[in-house]
């Protein structure tokens, strides 16, 4: 009697317990993306969801060709974003950015965002599980200065 009694106190107590720990990632950023295969994107923002468990930025970048490839880069929760001040108001529709991350390892135009960069120079963070996405320092190990893909005409005005 008194070891069913104890077993009845110590299974809800057990469970409470490993509830109350954090949980770890629902998924692994290595499983996901491929850190030897930094993008840098020059791109425009189509569309931008901050939902939760990973904010999507939705993007299209034009080829000098003239074809257009629409990239979608995982952020963070809106809340890290958020932290790092990005907004709907921060980045609406329309907006040029330089985005650089790694390639997902599924899929060709889709990666993890590191930061994000505006033609007048501000950067954003992406937060999130990619490396350098929450600190200081978010560079992947690509040049600062991808090949320009972008249809340069029509900035010479």
């Amino acid at each position: 009697m008194r070891l069913a009694l104890a077993m009845a106190m110590v299974v809800p107590a057990v469970g409470l317990f490993l509830t109350a720990m954090p949980a770890q990632a629902h998924h692994a950023f290595a499983a996901t993306f491929d850190t030897q295969k930094p993008v840098v994107v020059h791109c425009t923002i189509t569309k931008v969801e901050l939902i939760n468990p990973h904010s999507w930025f939705w993007c299209d970048e034009k080829a000098t060709d003239g074809t257009v490839v629409n990239w979608g880069f995982e952020g963070g929760s809106p809340n890290s974003l958020i932290r790092h001040g990005v907004t709907k108001a921060t980045i609406p529709t329309g907006t040029e950015l330089v985005i650089q991350g790694y390639q997902s390892k599924a899929f060709e135009h889709k990666g993890v965002g590191v930061n994000m960069t505006f033609p007048d120079g501000r950067k954003f963070l992406f937060g999130g599980s990619a490396p350098g996405a929450e600190s200081e320092v978010a560079t992947p190990t690509k040049d600062e200065v991808a090949p320009v893909t972008k249809d340069d005409s029509s900035s010479k005005k």
